[in-house]
């Protein structure tokens, strides 16, 4: 069911979001600055988006940037696989307890066998789709996922506009989520997710939020701490509880 007036779900959050940051995002010049700012804000997540030419039409980002970045953080990654064969591709990164990783469903004939990987690493596991496909195709691997990545624009590069119909797929997801019991699978959502967005996503039942060029990066904002307090505040925080 959903808010005749809002539409958002009547399905109720049940505990504010998490902001993930996508990192392709975000200049190298600044990476020192930017690391020093999400660990004092205690950001969730680090998104890694993986590329590789031909399930999109871009590159990024790779194996040695993985290592770098592990170095001088311990910010958990949120691996986000929009590649051909993502089975081959994640044995290539160094996937550890307490990262997240989303492949897509598109394209991809090792649906399970990706899962029983993930499961294996003792990582969470998510199944990414895109805005046109229908996320009842997941039925069959409700039981052994952890949740979805919803992309709310086409992906391959940044600074799309999101796709409107995506708004009411997040909310009859989580509402379907909720109607076969499955409440604790997460929906993360990617693409455009301006505060505004964020807003809207997380009342329609959105758990997780990658934060790239329309927010955490835009080239308008400079405190990036003011970026993330804002938009904690659009995900059902309130002030009192703010890192």
């Amino acid at each position: 069911m959903s808010d005749p007036v809002s539409g958002a779900s009547v399905v109720p959050a049940r505990e504010p979001g998490k902001i993930s940051a996508s990192m392709m995002c975000a200049g190298l010049d600044k990476i020192f600055y930017y690391l020093t700012e999400f660990k004092e804000a205690k950001l969730e997540f680090l998104h890694i988006d993986v590329m590789d030419g031909q399930f999109v039409p871009n590159l990024a980002l790779g194996t040695d940037y993985a290592k770098s970045l592990r170095r001088i953080t311990d910010i958990p990654f949120d691996f986000h696989f929009l590649t051909m064969d993502p089975l081959e591709k994640m044995s290539w990164f160094d996937i550890r307890e307490g990262d997240q990783v989303a492949f897509h469903y598109e394209n991809n004939t090792h649906i399970a066998e990706c899962l029983q990987y993930l499961k294996r690493l003792s990582a969470t596991s998510l199944i990414a789709i895109n805005p046109e496909t229908d996320y009842r195709v997941l039925d069959p691997y409700l039981d052994d996922l952890d949740g979805v990545l919803a992309m709310t624009v086409h992906p391959g590069f940044a600074g799309k506009k999101l796709v409107p119909s995506t708004l009411d797929k997040v909310k009859e997801m989580r509402e379907y989520f909720h109607s076969i019991g499955k409440d604790d699978l997460i929906i993360e959502v990617d693409g455009n997710i301006t505060i505004e967005n964020a807003r809207k996503l997380y009342e329609r039942g959105a758990d997780i939020f990658v934060a790239g060029s329309s927010s955490l990066f835009h080239k308008g904002e400079t405190a990036v701490t003011d970026v993330i307090k804002k938009k904690r505040l659009a995900i059902g925080w309130k002030e009192e509880d703010l890192p």
